[in-house]
């Protein structure tokens, strides 16, 4: 079952102005060491779009968590890492761990899709979260 939806469109322009206004002080509250070092692999515009869709990826996220960022839902709480095959994944911690748990139906184990794109000037992300029965969740792929 589908217990969350979420999507944002970012436009890069607006989080490369955010970096050269803020610098590292926006990029420390916003983003985890291991966010910032992918993004600090590029250069340009490569590198602003490695941002921009994470960030659209946090926003998403707090949307499909159904508080937006509140209730201890925070930028900082909600990362976004890759597996070997480079699929993006979200890492929830702290507050937005707690209330992922407090959405979750008992019996039920969470899976969470996220998906990213970015086309300049902008970013798009999209997560979904889903419960699976426990006992078929190991089954489901």
């Amino acid at each position: 079952m589908i217990i969350g939806v979420g999507m944002d469109l970012t436009d890069t322009r607006r989080i490369g102005r955010a970096i050269e206004r803020f610098g590292d002080r926006f990029l420390q509250r916003v983003f985890t060491d291991a966010e910032r070092a992918r993004a600090e692999r590029r250069s340009g515009e490569a590198r602003i779009g490695t941002y921009a869709k994470r960030w659209a990826a946090k926003e998403a996220c707090a949307k499909a968590l159904g508080t937006g960022f509140a209730a201890g839902v925070f930028h900082s709480t909600i990362g976004v890492g890759n597996l070997p095959s480079g699929q993006p994944v979200l890492m929830l911690t702290g507050g937005s761990a707690a209330r992922l748990a407090e959405l979750t139906p008992a019996g039920t184990v969470v899976r969470m899709h996220l998906t990213m794109t970015d086309d300049a000037p902008y970013a798009l992300a999209q997560v979904m979260i889903e419960a699976l029965p426990a006992d078929t969740a190991d089954r489901s792929g």
